[in-house]
């Protein structure tokens, strides 16, 4: 392949990055612009449901200022568009809540935007001094002979003591020009810029050393421990062998460093402070160099967590892993597979077959909870004659005390009570003159039932106690309504009253 063919496929590579496809499709202005507005600097993850209704609300305020190439869709049918070509990646937060959050392409077409919207001298003072500065200082730590290292380390001690012996004599200190200082705020903006898409790439990288991990899981092809021998190997491969991990490392060295830190921060706010920084920085840009430490505290705490996912992933599917039930699963759809690939050659190519999602419940009415035993059918044994004499003898008293109430009895006495030979104030005192053999817990419903029939009311107010005998000599004591009975000198006729007085 000849070199110019060489260069052309690398370019096409270039091209086919979906940072590039992104600014070269027509609608770039419109979807770098949503994601400006709706993600700002620091790229923090938003609810899906507020997204999608975010996207709406934006394109139709850009239709209404003339704009006519511009996505088409609802806000939910546009993120996806947007997710399939990379710019967009939904997950789930701390809370299990699904957000979606700029991928580091997205980020990285915002940068090249961003950057092109400042306007940036071609050629200046400044860039020139942070080449030959930065050339310098890499030449110094880097270079191998030891002698040159100490000879330009000598050199840079000398320069600063002359400077600093210069000023501390009260000689001019000159100032910094407004092209030196717009240059410099420039390029700081560019540098802090592009760790917003660092992070993510970090972030990214480690979701797909999930998902090559979990397939490897699934493969069962290999030990676990031999896949997770190889997952820790990666993640320490991916902190110190790419651009975008050696940047995290550093940048994680950075904020364990608190003097580091301190320093940042007053570096920062002694530029902010400059006099000529309110004519140069807009109030967007001050913010930006203001949140430069909490820009990079999000971005560790995004890629620790996406790091601590990995793990806790990993960590659930080997808790929960069985082999055997995935063996099961694997032969079943081996099975369906099987039936459907026999399905497809014995029918034509326009065939339908109708397969339900799920299968269908078995309904029984009835389920049987006994099954047929031999040992039921077996006949029971003859049942012996009994010997007359063997059986209990019983006296017709006997029987007359287990049987029901003596009402032939009972109404004599209570015939007797109404006359006057036997008076009595209420049923119970009647019952409690009454002898043993009439005193069972049966005669008081006979003496009721006789009550009854004389058209006796009962008082329900007032209870009385008939303390009953029974046969085999136990008391046991009810409490009835009580039944007064008449005063037989009360109903007799006067007439015949005083004649026989």
């Amino acid at each position: 392949m000849s070199d110019i063919a060489g260069e052309l496929a690398r370019v096409k590579g270039a091209f086919a990055q979906p940072t590039l496809t992104l600014l070269h499709q027509r609608q770039a202005p419109v979807v770098i612009t949503i994601f400006r507005a709706a993600f700002g600097r620091n790229n923090k993850p938003i609810p899906t449901a507020r997204l999608h209704t975010q996207v709406e609300e934006h394109l139709a305020e850009i239709r209404q200022a003339g704009e006519q190439d511009v996505p088409s869709g609802s806000g939910k049918e546009i993120c996806q568009r947007w997710m399939r070509g990379q710019w967009l990646v939904r997950s789930l937060d701390e809370q299990g809540n699904e957000v979606y959050s700029l991928t580091s392409h997205a980020q990285q077409a915002l940068e090249l935007v961003k950057n092109l919207t400042r306007d940036r001298a071609t050629l200046s003072e400044h860039r020139i001094t942070t080449i030959l500065g930065t050339v310098r200082r890499f030449n110094a730590e880097a270079n191998p002979d030891r002698g040159a290292r100490v000879t330009l380390l000598n050199e840079e001690i000398a320069r600063l003591k002359a400077e600093r012996d210069r000023l501390v004599d009260g000689a001019e200190m000159p100032g910094a020009t407004e092209d030196y200082m717009v240059e410099g705020f420039t390029e700081l903006l560019s540098l802090i810029s592009a760790l917003p898409s660092d992070f993510a790439r970090v972030e990214e990288r480690f979701a797909t050393i999930r998902a090559e991990i979990l397939a490897a899981f699934r493969a069962e092809d290999r030990p676990a421990g031999e896949v997770i021998d190889e997952y820790l190997s990666r993640a320490d491969a991916l902190i110190t062998a790419t651009h975008e991990g050696r940047a995290f490392e550093g940048a994680f060295a950075l904020l364990r460093d608190d003097a580091l830190v301190t320093q940042l921060r007053e570096d920062l706010n002694a530029l902010l402070e400059h006099p000529l920084a309110d004519r140069i920085l807009a109030e967007a840009d001050r913010a930006e160099l203001r949140g430069t430490v909490r820009l990079v505290r999000d971005g560790l705490d995004r890629v620790l967590a996406q790091r601590s996912r990995v793990t806790a992933t990993l960590k659930e599917y080997i808790v929960s892993h069985d082999a055997a039930r995935d063996r099961e699963l694997e032969q079943t759809l081996r099975q369906v597979e099987s039936e459907l690939m026999t399905w497809v050659a014995e029918t034509g190519p326009r065939a339908t077959h109708d397969v339900a999602l799920l299968p269908n419940r078995v309904t029984v009415e009835h389920l049987r909870e006994r099954f047929h035993d031999p040992a039921d059918d077996v006949l029971p044994e003859p049942i012996s004659a009994a010997d007359p004499t063997d059986a209990p003898g019983l006296s017709l008293t006997a029987l007359m005390a287990q049987g029901g109430p003596q009402l032939g009895s009972l109404r004599q006495r209570l015939e007797d009570a109404l006359s006057d030979l036997a008076p009595a104030g209420s049923l119970g005192e009647l019952f409690e003159s009454l002898e043993p053999s009439l005193r069972r817990p049966v005669e008081i419903f006979g003496l009721l039932h006789l009550a009854a029939n004389r058209d006796l009311r009962a008082d329900d107010e007032h209870v009385e106690t008939f303390s009953a005998l029974r046969p085999d000599g136990t008391r046991r004591t009810f409490a009835v309504p009580r039944t007064p009975l008449p005063d037989p000198d009360l109903d007799r006729d006067p007439d015949h009253e005083g004649a026989s007085t």
